[in-house]
C-alpha cells in the first residue's frame, strides 16, 4: 500500500463578518514561535515558501495573506490521515483564533475581499507577471501526494490517470461564490485557477526524459518563472517521491478530503498496475480534457459529467460511481471499498459544499435580507463544519521523517 498525504488550503476569515483576513504572517509567525522551543524544531526553506514545521504538524505561507496551508504527515491507513486533516485544521484555527480569526474550507471568499499578496520576492514578481491573475488568485485548493518508486512510474502514473481527475473536481467542488456574487459554477476556483498559462490538463508524456523535455521547454519560454509554476492538474514532485494531483477545491468536510485522497490514491495504483501490464493511456485530445473539467467546474454532481470512458454527457452521479466501479479491484485489495462507497453516497445524498453553501445562503436570505446577502452565514456555518472532530494535536500518529510529504 502506497503512503500518501495531503495539502490543504484554508480561508482566514473573520468570525463576525466572515470577511477574509490577511493575517497568515502573524499566524505563521506565531506558530514559529511556538515551534522554536521544541528542540528539532526547524524552517524548510523552498522555492515556493516556507514550511514552519514542529515535527508534528506543518503550516505554510501561500501566494495571499489571507490563506493559510496545512500539510499531513504521510500515511497508509485512510483514519490516520482523516486525524492527520483534522490535526491540521485544529492546528491552523489554534493560530487563527490567537489573532482574533478563524479558519474555514472554502475554495473561493463568498464575501467580497481586496486580497493582499504574501511579501515575499517571488510573489512580488509573480504579482509584476501576471497582474490580475496573481492579484485575484485567492482561490483554496486541496493536493494528493501518492508515493511513487521512481521518476518513470510517475510519469506512467500521469499518463493513465489524466483522462479520469475531472470527476475529483466535481466530487469535490465547494466554491459557488466569488467576491459576493453568485457565479454560476460548482467549482468556480478551478475557473479562476485556471488562468495560469500552465494550467489545466497535460498531454501524454510516454516516457520521464519527454516529461523533462516539456518542462524545459516551458522554462526556455521565459513565461514561467521556475519550476513551481508548473500547475498542471497533476506533476511530479520535485522535492518528493510522489505524484501530486491538484484539481480539488478544499473540501468543506475533513471525512470528503479523506475520501478524495483515497480515490487519488487508488487511481495512482489502478495506473501503475496498467503501466506494468503493458496498457497504453487513452489517448484522450487535451482539448477533451480541458472541456471535461470546464464541465465538471460548472455543473459539479448536479447535472451531467463528460463519461471518462466515452467522453459524450452523462449524469454526474453515475459517473462518479463508474470511477468508484473502475477502482474497485485495488479500493477492496486495500479494504478501502466500502469507504469509499459510503463516502461517495454520502455527497451524493448531502450534495458537494457547493450545494450546502447555497442551501445555507438561501436559508439566511427567507430568515431576512442581510447586507451582505446570506454569504457572511456561509461562512459561520463553513467555519462549524470544517472544525467538526477537531483532534487532540497529541493523539495524531508521527510518521518517519524520511516519509514526509511536503510542497513540491
Amino acid at each position: 500500500m502506497r503512503t500518501f498525504g495531503v495539502e490543504e488550503e484554508l480561508l482566514i476569515v473573520d468570525p463576525k463578518t466572515g470577511e477574509p483576513l490577511a493575517l497568515a504572517d502573524a499566524l505563521l509567525s506565531g506558530h514559529r514561535m511556538a515551534a522554536d522551543d521544541a528542540p528539532d524544531a526547524r524552517a524548510l526553506e523552498t522555492e515556493d515558501k516556507t514550511v514552519y514545521d514542529d515535527d508534528e504538524m506543518g503550516l505554510s505561507a501561500e501566494l495571499k495573506l489571507e490563506q493559510i496551508e496545512t500539510q499531513t504527515r504521510p500515511c497508509l491507513e485512510y483514519g490516520v490521515l482523516l486525524d492527520q486533516i483534522r490535526a491540521g485544521r485544529t492546528l491552523a484555527d489554534r493560530a487563527a483564533q490567537k489573532n482574533g480569526a478563524r479558519v474555514a474550507a472554502l475554495a473561493t471568499s463568498p464575501l467580497a475581499s481586496t486580497s493582499h499578496t504574501t511579501p515575499d520576492p517571488r510573489y512580488a514578481r509573480m504579482l509584476e507577471r501576471f497582474g490580475l491573475t496573481a492579484q485575484e488568485q485567492l482561490t483554496c485548493g486541496f493536493h494528493v501526494h501518492t508515493y511513487i518508486e521512481s521518476p518513470e512510474e510517475g510519469v506512467a502514473v500521469l499518463d493513465r490517470i489524466r483522462d479520469k481527475l475531472a470527476v475529483l473536481t466535481a466530487l469535490s467542488a465547494n466554491s459557488p461564490f466569488w467576491n459576493g456574487v453568485p457565479t454560476g459554477f460548482e467549482s468556480y476556483r478551478t475557473q479562476a485557477w485556471n488562468r495560469w498559462p500552465t494550467s489545466g490538463p497535460a498531454g501524454i508524456y510516454g516516457t520521464y526524459p519527454a516529461y523533462r523535455r516539456v518542462v524545459t521547454r516551458l522554462l526556455d519560454s521565459g513565461v514561467m518563472l521556475d519550476e513551481g509554476m508548473l500547475y498542471f492538474d497533476a506533476r511530479l514532485s520535485r522535492n518528493h517521491p510522489t505524484v501530486e494531483v491538484r484539481v480539488a477545491d478544499v473540501c468543506l468536510r475533513a471525512e470528503d478530503a479523506a475520501l478524495i485522497a483515497l480515490l487519488v490514491r487508488a487511481l495512482v495504483e489502478s495506473a501503475s498496475r496498467e503501466w506494468r501490464d503493458g496498457v497504453d493511456p487513452a489517448p484522450v485530445p487535451t482539448v477533451l480534457l480541458r472541456m471535461a473539467a470546464w464541465q465538471a467546474s460548472s455543473s459539479g454532481l448536479s447535472g451531467e459529467l463528460l463519461d471518462f470512458g466515452t467522453f459524450r454527457p452523462a449524469r454526474a452521479t453515475d459517473v462518479v460511481r463508474s470511477l468508484v466501479d473502475y477502482l474497485a479491484p485495488v479500493l477492496d485489495e486495500q479494504g478501502e471499498l466500502a469507504i469509499v462507497r459510503q463516502g461517495v453516497e454520502d455527497i451524493i445524498a448531502r450534495g458537494t459544499g457547493a450545494a450546502e453553501q447555497r442551501r445555507v445562503r438561501d436559508k439566511a436570505m427567507a430568515g431576512s435580507s442581510p447586507e451582505d446577502l446570506g454569504l457572511g452565514a456561509v461562512v459561520n456555518h463553513a467555519v462549524n463544519i470544517t472544525m467538526r472532530g477537531a483532534m487532540d494535536l497529541s493523539e495524531v500518529e508521527a510518521a518517519p521523517d524520511l516519509l514526509r510529504v511536503r510542497q513540491s
